[in-house]
C-alpha cells in the first residue's frame, strides 16, 4: 500500500539546512541555529553539559519544575550552583538577578526558564539579559514553551544558547527542537574538557561536522517526518505572520483569565496578569476540591479539550488551560470555560457560565494594548 508518510525520498543536507535558516529567522537571530533530532530535553540537556564543568560558578533561577531540572545537571557537571528560587505564582525580576551577582560575583553561567507552562508564569527576560550582559555571563534560555506565544530575541537579549522547541505555541511536532548558540557559547564548549563528544548529548560534534563543514554532509539520518513537519509549521507561522499568531495567544490569555475570574469558584494561579504566560493558563481550585477530579470531570463533556491538571504536587490544587498552538482560538478558551463552570456546578459550587462566556469575549474583542513584556 501507498500512504504519505511512507517511501519518501530522503531528506537532503540542502533542505534540512533551509528549514534551519527558516527557524533562525523566526528568532531574528544571526547566531548558529542547530535543529536537533528530539524533543527540547535533548538540546537543553546538552547545552548544560556542553559548557558547565567544575569550574563553572552558575546561577540557577528556578520559577517552575524546569529551573529544577537545570539546577540538578548543573550539579551533575561538578558546577557550584547558586539557586534563585522564587513562589511559583510569580516571576523574577531583574533586581533579584542584580541582587544574586552582588552576593555571588563569581556567577559566568545563568539558566532560565521564559515561560513556565507547568506553572503559568513568564519572567522579564529581556531586563534580566541587561544584567547578565553588565556581569558576562553566559546566558541560557529555555524558550520552549514561550516562542510563538510572545517575543523570543536571542540577538537582542544577548541570549548565548536558546532552545525552542515546536510542540506548544507554534502548533508543531514535539520530536524536532532547536538551540540558538552564539560564538561565546561554542568557546565555552571548546573549551570544557566534559563536553559530550561523539555523544547524542554533543552540540559540538554538529558544530565540527555539520556548521564547520558547511552544512553539506548530516552526521546521521534524520527525523525525516518530524523534520518535514516543522518545515510546516514554520511555513504556517510566516503566512499568518508571527505578529498575529503571538497576539492569538495573548488574546486567549487574556479571555482565559477573564472568564475564570467571571465564573466564580476559581482564581489565577499567577496573581498579576502582567506575570502570566501567555501560552497558557493556570488556575487554583478552593481548597476543599481536587483539581485532577474536576478536570476529569470537565473532560467528560469534551475530551479533546486543552485541560490538564497541575504536575507532581500541583496535580490537587492547579488547573492548566493549554490555549497554544490550534487551541489560542476563542471556542477552545469557551469550551474550557463552560466545561469547568459544569464540573464545578456539579460539585455544588455557585457558578455564573453566562458571565464567563462574555467577559471572556470581551477580553478576547479588547486584547492588552501590546504583547507580554518580555
Amino acid at each position: 500500500m501507498t500512504h504519505p508518510f511512507l517511501d519518501l525520498a530522503p531528506l537532503t543536507a540542502g533542505r534540512f539546512a533551509a528549514i534551519e535558516d527558516r527557524v533562525a529567522r523566526l528568532l531574528g537571530t544571526g547566531q548558529d541555529v542547530l535543529i536537533t533530532q528530539g524533543e527540547a530535553l535533548l538540546p537543553l540537556e546538552g547545552a548544560i553539559r556542553g559548557c558547565a564543568g567544575p569550574d563553572t560558578v552558575a546561577l540557577n533561577i528556578v520559577t517552575g519544575p524546569y529551573g529544577q531540572t537545570f539546577g540538578d545537571w548543573l550539579r551533575d557537571c561538578g558546577a557550584t550552583v547558586h539557586d534563585l528560587s522564587v513562589p511559583f505564582h510569580t516571576a523574577v525580576s531583574a533586581e533579584q538577578v542584580r541582587e544574586a551577582f552582588a552576593e555571588h560575583p563569581g556567577i559566568d553561567f545563568v539558566s532560565l526558564v521564559h515561560a513556565e507552562a507547568a506553572t503559568g508564569n513568564t519572567n522579564p527576560v529581556a531586563e534580566i539579559g541587561e544584567v547578565v550582559r553588565e556581569h558576562g555571563a553566559l546566558f541560557y534560555l529555555d524558550a520552549v514553551a514561550s516562542v510563538g506565544a510572545e517575543p523570543v530575541l536571542p540577538d537582542a537579549w544577548g541570549v548565548d544558547l536558546c532552545v525552542i522547541g515546536a510542540q506548544k505555541a507554534m502548533g508543531g511536532p514535539a520530536g524536532v527542537s532547536a538551540v540558538s548558540v552564539s560564538e561565546r557559547a561554542w568557546k565555552r564548549m571548546a573549551a570544557n574538557p566534559g563536553a559530550p563528544r561523539r555523544s547524542y548529548l554533543s552540540l559540538l560534534d554538529w558544530k565540527e561536522r555539520w556548521i564547520d563543514g558547511g552544512r553539506k554532509t548530516l552526521l546521521h539520518a534524520p527525523a525525516q517526518l518530524e523534520m518535514l513537519a516543522l518545515e510546516a509549521c514554520v511555513e504556517r507561522i510566516e503566512a499568518e505572520g508571527l505578529e498575529t499568531v503571538m497576539a492569538r495567544h495573548a488574546s486567549a490569555a487574556a479571555a482565559t483569565r477573564a472568564g475564570a475570574l467571571a465564573l466564580g469558584g476559581l482564581e489565577p494561579y499567577v496573581h498579576e496578569a502582567r506575570e502570566a504566560a501567555p501560552v497558557a493558563t493556570t488556575l487554583r481550585v478552593p481548597s476543599d476540591l481536587n483539581a485532577s477530579e474536576l478536570v476529569a470531570r470537565a473532560l467528560e463533556s469534551d475530551p479533546a479539550l486543552p485541560l490538564a491538571a497541575g504536575g507532581g504536587v500541583l496535580a490537587g490544587e492547579m488547573i492548566r488551560v493549554n490555549h497554544y498552538g490550534p487551541d489560542a482560538k476563542p471556542g477552545a478558551v469557551q469550551g474550557c470555560l463552560a466545561a469547568l463552570g459544569s464540573a464545578l456546578a456539579q460539585k455544588g459550587r455557585k457558578t455564573d457560565p453566562e458571565a464567563a462566556r462574555r467577559a471572556a469575549e470581551d477580553a478576547w474583542r479588547r486584547p492588552e494594548p501590546s504583547l507580554p513584556k518580555a
